[in-house]
């Protein structure tokens, strides 16, 4: 199985944008690219998926045991030419000082050799020792070359090869100059996600710029022998074996519309396949030009930042107006974050107030720094509308695993005294709780990735068809 793993010595060194390119650059030379992103993250899996044509999927020690890992991974892969794993900060970072949550643990879990996207601005020798460094630090991570970034000319460039080729065994992949066409814009919350450039061919034109850029700047031939080298890790025939006996997709007797446009469009490809296997028919709708609701059982809305599309979604009076009395009707749904903002009163952001859906009892202020981020820990409070979540025999098995990344708050929430969730470690709603329930809607500013100790598709799935009789006619 082919694959490799993009990493870095730090964050912001280029590793994303070399990524999107060395993906888009294969798909161009015919190859079938499998991207991976490690991590929680939305954005990057977004540009990867756009790259490459196929959906990017995440692997994230924090929600998945590495069965699940091994599993995502190797069922994925198989039906491609090679696989793409992008890290996430450095090749060595994690919140473990140990390193068992860092890119060269998943690196070493997944058997991928590894190429280091290394920020050259300010250095010159001392790139040296640092690669020897890297080099050295863990003889399990096969670090099979260098991609010098930001390179400032052919003289920064040949000091840099000079260096590594005196002090080190580091092999020289390529080097990309600096150069501002190269990056992506950035945002409050990061990169400006792939579903907001759409419109104006704004991400077809960036992805080809960075696959002429690593075209022009990169070994890629000598890259992809790289990762034809890679090897099958331990429990590679297990974790396909699993991945094969995941149960069928069962007839839909269930749908759901789902927000999906430049507002709304942080999903998880896997979650997404979860409802199919689930019994439930996703029905796509623009919360920015669609007037009615499509015919559905439930609804969900996901991350985004509908922030930046005020005005859009605020004139989309009458969608506002369905949404809201079907929540009051009882009708089913499923909230995150930015999916949380469009349901409350309003959304405040840079001097500007919008009227938004008014299903939460509270309005919504997008500051200038965040207000949670980070891995987070729920415990189920038993006041949830959705099944049980399976428990086992831990003291605290129904604690859920989970992540957010907000620069909003909510203020003026009137009576909610129903919250799914309790905070163990996060920020939530409050600092205390997360999962208000209004009827029959649950929202939050967590979100939640569908994995065994976390069965979320499932258990929503099942509430809604205990809500809708069986649809026969579909």
């Amino acid at each position: 199985m082919s694959h490799l793993y993009i990493a870095a010595a730090h964050k912001s060194s280029g590793k994303t944008m070399v990524s999107i390119g060395l993906t888009a650059a294969m798909v161009k030379r015919g190859k079938a690219v499998q991207p991976f992103k490690k991590g929680p993250d939305y954005i990057d899996p977004l540009w990867l998926s756009r790259a490459a044509g196929r959906p990017c999927y995440n692997l994230d020690f924090y929600t998945q045991s590495r069965e699940e890992i091994l599993a995502a991974f190797f069922s994925r892969v198989d039906g491609s030419n090679i696989g793409l794993i992008e890290g996430n900060k450095g090749l060595f970072d994690g919140i473990d000082v140990e390193g068992t949550d860092s890119n060269a643990a998943l690196a070493a879990l997944l058997a991928a050799p590894v190429v280091l996207v290394i920020d050259t601005g300010g250095i010159t020798r001392g790139v040296a020792p640092l690669i020897r460094g890297y080099l050295d630090f863990d003889p399990e991570v096969n670090i099979c070359g260098v991609i010098l970034n930001k390179v400032g000319g052919a003289r920064h460039e040949a000091k840099l090869r000079a260096a590594l080729e005196r002090y080190t065994d580091a092999e020289v992949l390529g080097a990309i100059g600096r150069d501002a066409a190269f990056e992506i814009p950035e945002r409050h919350l990061g990169l400006i996600p792939a579903n907001e450039a759409t419109g104006n061919g704004a991400a077809e034109t960036m992805i080809s710029r960075l696959a002429f850029a690593v075209s022009m700047g990169v070994n890629i031939d000598r890259i992809v022998e790289i990762a034809n080298e890679a090897k099958l890790p331990a429990g590679a025939k297990a974790a396909l074996l699993q991945s094969q006996s995941v149960p069928s997709r069962i007839k839909p007797d269930v749908r759901i519309a789902i927000a999906r446009d430049a507002a709304f469009g942080f999903y998880y490809p896997d979650d997404l396949e979860a409802f199919e296997r689930a019994g439930a028919e996703l029905i796509p709708f623009d919360t920015l030009r669609d007037k009615h609701l499509p015919e559905c059982d439930a609804l969900f809305i996901g991350g985004g930042f509908p922030e930046t599309q005020l005005d859009a979604l605020s004139a989309n009076t009458g969608l506002l107006m369905e949404i809201r009395e079907a929540l009051k009707a009882g009708k089913p749904a499923y909230a995150e974050c930015g999916g949380l903002m469009y349901l409350s009163r309003q959304i405040s952001w840079s001097g500007q107030s919008a009227d938004m859906v008014g299903a939460v009892p509270a309005d919504t202020v997008v500051g200038t720094r965040p207000q949670g981020r980070g891995y987070m820990l729920l415990r189920e409070s038993g006041k949830s509308p959705w099944p049980q979540k399976p428990q086992d025999s831990d003291v605290n098995a129904g604690d859920i695993p989970a992540h957010e990344f907000h620069y909003s708050r909510l203020k003026n929430l009137g009576e909610v005294t129903s919250f799914a969730y309790s905070v163990v470690r996060g920020t939530g709603i409050d600092g205390h709780r997360d999962g208000l329930i209004v009827n029959n809607l649950l929202a939050g500013f967590a979100h939640h990735r569908n994995t065994a100790s976390n069965p979320w598709v499932e258990r929503f799935v099942a509430f809604v068809r205990s809500r809708s009789p069986l649809r026969s006619s579909d």
